[in-house]
């Protein structure tokens, strides 16, 4: 791939400021977000019916929790506040989109609980029990089934992953793979063409 792209390290483009306005479980929020990552003028579809199909963590839930692949950091921030005894890992490759997650989880209240980083500043030794993400299915399967490869096997013993890909774009034959990998995937909902996807050991 050339070009600036949501998944590029250092985005060429103007940042071009601007904010994002949503709701999920009844909580409004008002993030930054800028040009140059992923679904910068909107929740994008998938991540909506992600947070709106997928189980929420909850008060009570504990550990680390992982956004793989953050962009301004939706996911972060409703993940943070959703569950405060968590500390919640924002990985993305994109350093804009990093700070900008960063200083959206000051704006809710979470910068002391979201550790922002790039995919090599995660310790090796972090292990996950919940595992979120809207993949970057743009990068092509190889690099995709790479990712997975990587991050998948950081669960927890008794972690779940939350993914959600758009049918149209492999959501079926990415849960044929995983369930190929060894893992045990449900198709846990469906909504406007999106399939959220559960995945255990």
């Amino acid at each position: 791939m050339t070009g600036d792209h949501y998944f590029s390290s250092r985005p060429a483009s103007l940042p071009q400021p601007r904010q994002v306005e949503f709701s999920v479980a009844g909580r409004d929020y008002t993030l930054d977000s800028a040009g140059g990552v992923f679904s910068a003028d909107r929740l994008d579809p998938g991540t909506a019916v992600l947070l709106r199909k997928a189980e929420l963590p909850t008060p009570e839930t504990a550990g680390a929790l992982l956004d793989l692949g953050c962009g301004f950091g939706p996911i972060t921030c409703v993940l943070a506040t959703h569950a405060p005894a968590t500390t919640v890992w924002a990985v993305d490759v994109n350093e804009r989109a990093r700070e900008l997650t960063a200083g959206n989880a000051a704006r809710v209240g979470a910068a002391g609980r979201v550790r922002v980083a790039a995919p090599d500043d995660v310790p090796d030794d972090v292990t996950f029990t919940q595992l979120w993400s809207n993949p970057p299915i743009r990068v092509g399967k190889e690099e995709l089934h790479t990712l997975l490869r990587r991050w998948l096997p950081r669960l927890a013993p008794d972690g779940v992953a939350w993914l959600v890909v758009a049918r149209h774009l492999g959501g079926d034959s990415l849960h044929g793979w995983l369930t190929d990998q060894g893992w045990q995937v449900v198709r846990h909902a469906s909504q406007k063409g999106y399939r959220v996807l559960r995945v255990t050991r």
